[in-house]
């Protein structure tokens, strides 16, 4: 009886989606791109809305990412202005590049386009897109803990049996580098998951994400053709049918199609999952606690006596207990925290996307001042005799008193904002911005010394994320180009560069200052000499960690260095024998530069919002 009236059910809910609605056309549009140099991505782009303006049949669009190149505020504004010329129903959510680099950590994305998601229901199915990251810092793809907390809210409106169709700009795979695939699918696997359509790899193809069908749509740059291209979709009875779109020109013959059916996945199938098991081979390694936020962490923990704090995604900062892992006191700002917290004197001080610099009490997360910016603060705070020094993405860095808040001096010949922590040395305050630019002003005035850069016109290739390191008048910083550059403090001439190991945006210092520690993208820990000579690497170490493209720096205590990953694996390491003394993977998404307390002890946050305290027996 029980088949019977199970067979029933799947007839009575497959006949319900393939007649509940009238076959109906929309439009996918993916990786815009808003912001090319030459202008042919904003071509593009009103060449596919005036395509779309043209036809009676299309029922909605779905942009799946990347709708800028380095997601300012001035890009997203362009491109808002471009699409709200569209006279169809369209719905958005933001990529990689509007994330990334973004100078308000994404928060102006929401701003502009007024979410970052979207849930929708046309024709009796249930259309549902979230944005993915990484967020300020270069990592993989990561759906942020926000969202998903969000999207559980949401699939909870989900009717038995309702067709669902999923959309993000990643694909669900590990594969395209999306670290928490794994919690998508386990969902959908949930509901009568039609499809998942996304973007990112720029390519039409036709794809499958642990069973569930998925699409992949073209960028709308043109790329090497006369034009781009988007994706005209006709859901009739049966299929879900992709045609290429060549906008003013044709459509072409469909090139991949979903069949629609009633998709019951099945509770009892197993699919590849992260693994843990290194952390059985070092059970030296103990979490001493773990607390889970409710939002993803992109910094670094500030640790004084018994009080760690540190800021998520929701624009919340927190304080938990070293000792017991428990939240002592919280606070929320406007926005979200990328800002690394800095504590002094009894005082906690940090950015927030809202475009304030914050100072609160560590003993109950009391305000004690608030300094406002022109907008938002992803840079983080070094402080030094009373004086907290950050940078923020109105094109200014200040130097604020840390009893006040007063400020000392600004300086406003920036072209880009401050993600990273400044060094202060020998008098100067030195710090990269997403401008090409390296930075050293005079600590007392804020007056400009030098600037420097690596000589690429990309901004992207900026040694922005990095903290440079210094040692006897030489200043040393990484930038995605993938060298390694010797600055001389002194006047900010180059006296060396070298790009022999392919180091990205990871650097450390030894405590004596006669060695350089690099990451490279494959498995690779390197060690460069000081000094003012061309270095070439003294040592290369592999690690085995994959491809890794975190700027998560690397520390020296007491002998050993301290690095994470983009897959959570948190390392030590002994530089002299160049041997791996212990790993420990803690989740699967990016581990932020660690809090090192000594050598047997430190505090990990990760992406995913996990902060954890480690100690070694």
């Amino acid at each position: 009886m029980k088949k019977l009236l199970f067979l029933l059910w799947s007839i009575a809910i497959a006949f319900t989606a393939r007649t509940q609605f009238h076959p109906f056309r929309f439009a996918h549009v993916s990786d815009i791109h808003i912001g090319s140099a030459d202008g042919k991505a904003e071509e593009d782009l009103r060449r596919t809305i005036a395509d779309i303006n043209s036809m009676n049949d299309i029922a909605f669009v779905v942009i799946t990412g990347d709708i800028t190149e380095m997601g300012s505020d001035a890009q997203l504004k362009y491109a808002k202005s471009m699409l709200d010329s569209l006279n169809k129903k369209w719905y958005i959510i933001p990529g990689n590049h509007d994330a990334g680099w973004s100078e308000s950590g994404g928060v102006s994305f929401a701003k502009v386009f007024g979410d970052d998601k979207f849930n929708f229901e046309y024709a009796g199915i249930r259309f549902i897109g979230l944005p993915s990251g990484p967020y300020v810092r270069m990592s993989d793809g990561h759906i942020p803990r926000g969202a998903l907390n969000w999207l559980d809210k949401e699939l909870k409106k989900v009717r038995p049996g309702q067709p669902l169709i999923f959309l993000d700009h990643y694909p669900l795979d590990k594969s395209w580098d999306l670290d928490n695939w794994y919690e998508i699918t386990d969902r959908l696997h949930r509901f009568n998951t039609w499809a998942v359509l996304c973007g990112h790899g720029h390519t039409n193809r036709a794809l499958n994400f642990e069973d569930i069908p998925g699409v992949m749509g073209r960028s709308n740059l043109r790329a090497k053709a006369e034009i781009g291209g988007y994706n005209l979709v006709d859901v009739t009875g049966d299929s879900i049918i992709y045609s290429e779109r060549r906008p003013g020109v044709a459509t072409l013959k469909p090139w991949t199609f979903v069949k629609i059916e009633t998709r019951n996945y099945s509770p009892d199938k197993k699919y590849p999952r992260p693994d843990y098991s290194v952390n059985q081979k070092y059970p030296q390694v103990k979490e001493v606690w773990k607390y889970s936020s409710e939002a993803n962490v992109i910094s670094t923990p500030a640790v004084s006596g018994d009080d760690v704090i540190v800021g998520n995604q929701d624009g919340r900062i927190f304080c938990i207990s070293l000792k017991t892992g428990k939240e002592k006191w919280s606070y929320r700002t406007g926005s979200s925290i990328f800002s690394s917290p800095a504590i002094v004197d009894g005082k906690v001080i940090f950015g927030s996307g809202d475009g304030n610099i914050y100072c609160l009490s560590t003993k109950n997360g009391k305000p004690v001042w608030k300094f406002h910016c022109g907008a938002s603060v992803l840079g983080c705070p070094a402080i030094e005799s009373g004086i907290v020094y950050i940078g923020a993405s109105d094109h200014h860095f200040y130097a604020l008193e840390v009893a006040t808040g007063k400020l000392r001096w600004s300086f406003s010949g920036l072209d880009g904002p401050v993600v990273s922590t400044p060094l202060l040395y020998e008098g100067k305050v030195i710090f990269g911005a997403w401008d090409r630019n390296l930075y050293a002003l005079n600590k007392d005035d804020g007056s400009l010394l030098w600037s420097w850069n690596n000589g690429s016109p990309v901004r992207n290739f900026s040694a922005a994320a990095c903290i440079p390191v210094a040692h006897e008048g030489v200043v040393y910083v990484v930038a995605p180009d993938r060298y390694i550059s010797a600055i001389d403090v002194a006047d900010g001439k180059t006296l060396w560069r070298n790009n022999d190991a392919t180091v990205r945006e990871s650097i450390g210092i030894s405590n004596d200052g006669k060695w350089i520690y690099g990451k490279t993208m494959m498995d690779t820990i390197v060690a460069y000499r000081t000094g003012r000579e061309k270095q070439s690497a003294a040592w290369k170490m592999n690690c085995g960690f994959g491809y890794e493209h975190v700027p998560s720096m690397l520390i020296e205590r007491e002998g050993k260095v301290f690095f994470g990953t983009r897959n959570g694996v948190v390392f030590c390491i002994d530089p002299s024998s160049q041997k791996i003394i212990w790993e420990h993977k803690i989740d699967n998404s990016m581990i932020n530069t660690v809090r090192v307390l000594d050598g047997n002890h430190l505090v990990v946050s990760t992406m995913d919002g996990k902060v954890v305290f480690l100690k070694t027996e």
